[in-house]
């Protein structure tokens, strides 16, 4: 009997699609959606409003002038300096020496005093002279390395040479050493080094005197061989000098009112008022021009000097210049303002036509954004109840006013309520990143108030969801 074979059929199990599944794909889905949204979207940042202000103090380099006389040589020579740079000189003074024969340093050497040495004063001004000079070195003024090394070397003359000095007449006549003393013929302080700029002159001044690359310097100093009719040495004949600077065309409403500015020298730290005025230059520019009265000496070694104006810091409340923009609104004369019922919130009443045309006077309250001598501020988007055309009526009268004109503010987005609300500013000052604003004025912002970072993300009544 033939065997029968069997047949075995799969049992698929029918899918049950239960309630908690469908919630829990739902609540999937969703989540996916919100958290692909929420990445996709420019996030709104917010800015916590500070106390402060804005330091807008400016940076130049300055072109010294003074009244400066240049002394020549009267033959040639080899000429030796007893001034250091920067010393006074009265009428009298022994200044240099020329030595035709080149052999003065040798017979100054020969005939000093044994085991002389430099008193504890000079010594003191000469360690002063060295921590100047390192306090004020960097990479952009290296080159003022080796006029402080010519200056030193002529104070280190002087102070060694002080006994030495009073027997050059005698080792004269006993050595038969031809050289001649050069005396002051008039009183000012001494300098040894020259450029173009002795005879200038705030009328010549231009663009071309600030081009630093192509300024040069030369410097004498003790030794050296100079020509007849060769520049000796320079006397300042007068405590009076000036300091000139460019000024830019974004710079001059600075300045416009200034008769006086405080300025401090970044080198030496010297933080001084003085005198100020704009001139117009040989090429037609607008030139700061700063009159001191003091501290010549300090800066006799120098023809270009940089420092820094310090001016009025204006305080306020700070915010990020991002955070500002400009809003239209609708004027309203300000004897349109009254208050509707029991309520004391400002409004104004707005005439308004039933269905048979009948006009009748209608209150509506309303926000004010900012208000002067003339007209409140209100909001352009209808949402206050006016519209462009709509007329007003002024309290206990029977006067109209269209609504129609409009100005702009400019202000920030308050979100303290969850939600924007434009807040007026007043600005004090600004740069390029912060405006300084008003304090305390009305309608507009307080210390701790959450504005947007970024005004252009946002409108009037958006709903943030932080």
């Amino acid at each position: 009997m033939a065997k029968k074979k069997s047949k075995i059929v799969r049992y698929r199990r029918p899918l049950n699609i239960n309630v908690g599944m469908i919630i829990f794909a739902i609540i999937f889905i969703y989540l996916v959606f919100s958290v692909s949204t929420y990445l996709k979207r420019d996030k709104i940042q917010f800015y916590e409003v500070v106390e402060g202000g804005i330091v807008n103090n400016k940076i130049y380099t300055g072109l010294i002038l003074r009244e400066e006389q240049i002394k020549n040589a009267d033959h040639s020579g080899y000429i030796n300096y007893y001034l250091r740079e920067g010393k006074r000189a009265s009428v009298g003074t022994r200044i240099y020496s020329l030595d035709e024969t080149g052999n003065l340093e040798n017979l100054l050497k020969e005939n000093a005093e044994e085991g002389q040495a430099l008193s504890d004063e000079s010594l003191a001004d000469l360690r002063k002279q060295l921590t100047s000079t390192v306090l004020s070195l960097s990479g952009r003024n290296f080159y003022s390395i080796y006029d402080a090394r010519y200056s030193l070397e002529a104070a280190v003359m002087e102070y060694s040479s002080f006994s030495t000095l009073d027997q050059l007449d005698r080792l004269a006549q006993e050595s038969k050493a031809v050289f001649e003393q050069i005396r002051s013929d008039v009183s000012g302080v001494v300098s040894y080094s020259f450029d173009s700029y002795e005879s200038m002159t705030p009328s010549d001044v231009d663009a071309s005197c600030f081009a630093l690359t192509g300024y040069t310097k030369t410097m004498n100093k003790s030794g050296k061989l100079i020509e007849s009719g060769s520049p000796a040495y320079k006397i300042v004949t007068s405590e009076n000098w000036s300091v000139l600077f460019p000024i830019k065309e974004e710079d001059e409403s600075l300045y416009r009112d200034k008769s006086s500015l405080t300025v401090q020298f970044r080198d030496d730290s010297l933080k001084v008022s003085c005198p100020f005025s704009v001139i117009t230059g040989k090429d037609g520019g607008a030139y700061g021009k700063l009159d001191f009265k003091k501290y010549m000496e300090q800066f006799i070694s120098d023809r270009f000097v940089e420092f820094e104006v310090l001016l009025d810091k204006a305080d306020g409340l700070k915010i990020p210049a991002s955070a500002v923009t400009d809003k239209n609104f609708f004027l309203i004369p300000v004897e349109y303002m009254g208050q509707g019922g029991d309520s004391s919130d400002p409004g104004f009443y707005k005439e308004v036509y039933g269905e048979g045309g009948t006009p009748s006077i209608e209150f509506i309250p309303t926000t004010l954004y900012y208000s002067d001598e003339e007209f409140y501020y209100i909001d352009t988007s209808g949402e206050e109840g006016f519209a462009a055309g709509d007329y007003i009526v002024r309290p206990e009268s029977t006067e109209r006013y269209q609504i129609g004109r409009t100005a702009s503010l400019k202000g920030v987005y308050n979100i303290n309520k969850g939600y924007t609300i434009f807040k007026q500013i007043d600005i004090l000052d600004s740069n390029s990143e912060y405006y300084t604003v008003r304090k305390g004025a009305s309608y507009s912002l307080s210390v701790y108030d959450h504005i947007v970072l970024d005004a252009s993300m946002v409108e009037e009544g958006q709903l943030l969801y932080q």
